[in-house]
């Protein structure tokens, strides 16, 4: 049996905002700065590991204009914006070699 009384929403969406301030503070390299930034754009956290890995591994240009790409389009008009993303990056790659 619970001893305490259960927690409003608001302290419990408090404490999720003080945890994700806190996670902030262990980004040590700009890459992994700029790889949370693509996941918070696109909308897409659940995939946040995969954009650090594609900002450290992939040129910024490629990624930059990709996102800039997803970013001109309208937001009704774009189901995933990470499937887009990826679709034109995937592009431009081809179109660099």
């Amino acid at each position: 049996m619970r001893s305490t009384p259960p927690t409003p929403v608001s302290d419990t969406l408090f404490k999720l905002s003080e945890t994700l301030k806190q996670r902030k503070k262990y980004i040590k390299n700009e890459f992994q700065a700029f790889g949370l930034q693509l996941a918070e754009e696109l909308d897409d956290w659940k995939n946040k590991s995969l954009y650090i890995r594609l900002a450290k591994k992939t040129d910024r240009k490629l990624l930059e204009s990709a996102l800039y790409f997803v970013k001109d389009h309208s937001p009704k008009a774009v189901r995933s914006p990470a499937r887009l993303f990826m679709w034109k990056l995937k592009e431009l790659k081809k179109a660099e070699l």
